[in-house]
């Protein structure tokens, strides 16, 4: 198993802790939609645990799973529609954009047929991996982000593209599985 994926757990606390920020994230996060309250849904996150910076930019439509797994510096951007399911961290450097309707998945469950399946408890091979997407890097519309995956530095994942192995610095890529297209200078 790859040293970045570790066996993951949805405790009896994640799951209230879960269930408390969905409904703030319903009455109190989603209907507040424009940039005038861009300030009010950060400190909500930040309530519930996220590293976040003021300077950063939260969709009302976006999805967050877990705030307390979620790291935004300066400039990043969580588009409109988008979908943070991180169960485990999710860190995006200075000026990352995570494009509309654009993907972060930090969890799956292990192909071992002994540990996961639908007979056994829904604990069973869940396993979680870190996401990052460092400075300047640009996920595009509807781009899917795999867990464990690094996008470097000023990369752009192209509309659409399924990204599960990490994309170096500079690099534009997309498709399924995203493949580098080229290479910025």
């Amino acid at each position: 198993m790859n040293e970045k994926i570790y066996l993951g757990k949805v405790s009896f606390a994640i799951k209230l802790r879960r269930s408390l920020w969905n409904l703030v994230r319903f009455f109190l996060f989603r209907p507040f939609g424009t940039k005038l309250f861009r300030l009010w849904r950060l400190w909500l996150l930040k309530l519930f645990g996220a590293k976040v910076s003021w300077g950063c930019d939260v969709y009302a439509s976006c999805r967050v799973w877990a705030p307390w797994n979620l790291t935004m510096e300066a400039g990043s951007c969580l588009g409109p529609e988008t979908v943070c399911y991180n169960q485990a961290m999710v860190t995006l450097k200075k000026n990352a954009c995570l494009s509309q309707y654009a993907m972060i998945c930090t969890a799956g469950h292990t192909l071992n047929t002994e540990e996961s399946g639908p007979l056994n408890n829904a604990q069973s091979g869940l396993v979680v991996a870190s996401v990052t997407l460092e400075e300047d890097a640009w996920v595009g519309m509807k781009a899917f982000i795999g867990m464990g995956v690094v996008v470097g530095q000023k990369a752009v994942v192209g509309a659409c593209a399924c990204v599960f192995k990490d994309v170096a610095p500079k690099n534009v890529v997309g498709g399924n599985p995203a493949q580098v297209l080229k290479t910025l200078e």
